[in-house]
């Protein structure tokens, strides 16, 4: 299978301007039983209140590769050691009201072992970061029931797709 590439618009709040580009890199988690592992991120900020499930990822570091960034970041938010199988793709989108421009690289890996989490601050302190771990159906059920909000609505729109495609992958090869 090719690697799957999206363009999203924000469809949320107004765009006015984009000042800067974000990478990033993600994950869909599995493990031997076909589990999922996603983060749940509780926020109180300027996109407003809610409870969100999204993969585990964030930006890349000046001088990161995406690979090392992908192994640090699953470390630090699921204290997870994993085995990249595949790139699945890229999801390009926006965050009007942050004037940013993200683009997602996004991997599947299975989990190799365990360990412990190194949280930043913030990810304890503001977004409550915890980790979930989902059959494929409850993930996609967490998804379609953030939808009514704005900020949510934009997180399943990027990785709805991108889930749904790493089933197909999964099914095709694990």
């Amino acid at each position: 299978m090719q690697e799957l590439k999206l363009e999203l618009k924000d469809t949320q709040w107004t765009k006015t301007n984009i000042d800067h580009d974000r990478q990033v890199v993600r994950a869909i988690v599995v493990d031997e039983q076909q589990n999922y592992y996603f983060v749940k991120v509780h926020r109180d900020d300027i996109f407003g209140t809610g409870t969100f499930i999204e993969t585990s990822g964030g930006g890349v570091e000046p001088g990161e590769d995406l690979i090392t960034a992908l192994k640090r970041e699953l470390k630090e938010e699921l204290g997870a050691n994993v085995n990249i199988l595949c790139k699945i793709g890229t999801v390009s989108d926006y965050y009007n009201l942050i004037h940013r421009h993200n683009i997602n690289n996004y991997f599947l890996c299975k989990i190799d072992s365990f360990g412990e989490k190194h949280l930043t601050q913030a990810e304890i302190d503001d977004f409550h970061l915890s980790t979930l771990k989902l059959t494929y159906e409850e993930a996609v059920a967490a998804y379609e029931k953030q939808t009514d909000t704005k900020l949510g609505q934009l997180i399943a729109n990027r990785e709805l797709p991108v889930l749904r495609y790493a089933k197909e992958l999964i099914s095709n090869s694990i």
